[in-house]
């Protein structure tokens, strides 16, 4: 679905989320331990909402996320949207309407990829706050989710969609081991 990073989105908007800080499994702990994510008895693992498309190099990060997920943990963590079974700008609204009645009152970790800065390519970042599905392709989708996990795929520029289509899969692919490895150390 694609969202923008930190400094896009606070030129956006009035209140900026949380900065994010690169994604490392003592982050994911701590933000899953806050009081916001705590309404939640501890014993309930979070929901994982991987949100992209298989359609697009650039936006399939989420997907490959929840793929790799669900190969690694079966049924032991809630995961919605992978390769086989996206979840999308179509889709997203009743997935997670889905998610809330289903989960009450579980956290829900949104993960999607992004649009940032030329140096920042390659890279993960997890902030607390919900996420911005599809504002790096001017999408106006409703914020999700209780933490954000973000990869960086590319820079933003007047042609998204055709940035998306360049971007190199090996650079999503690793990204998205990452996260895997990372919420995998964590919840399980």
């Amino acid at each position: 679905m694609l969202t923008l990073t930190f400094a896009q989105t606070k030129r956006r908007c009035m209140s900026a989320p949380a900065a994010p800080e690169p994604l490392c499994p003592e982050r994911l702990r701590r933000l899953l331990e806050a009081p916001s994510c705590s309404s939640a008895p501890s014993r309930n693992l979070p929901v994982i909402l991987c949100i992209g498309t298989d359609r697009m190099i650039g936006d399939c990060l989420g997907p490959f996320v929840g793929t790799m997920l669900e190969k690694a943990a079966g049924q032991r963590l809630s995961i919605y949207g992978s390769l086989a079974d996206t979840v999308h700008a179509l889709n997203l609204s009743d997935v997670y309407a889905q998610i809330k009645k289903k989960h009450p009152g579980r956290t829900v970790i949104a993960v999607d990829a992004s649009f940032g800065m030329q140096e920042h390519i390659g890279s993960v970042f997890i902030r607390p706050g919900s996420l911005q599905p599809g504002a790096g392709v001017r999408k106006n989708l409703p914020p999700l989710g209780d933490i954000t996990i973000t990869g960086i795929v590319g820079t933003s520029s007047c042609q998204p969609y055709l940035d998306l289509q360049t971007v190199r899969l090996s650079t999503i692919f690793a990204m998205a081991d990452k996260i895997c490895r990372c919420i995998l150390d964590v919840c399980l």
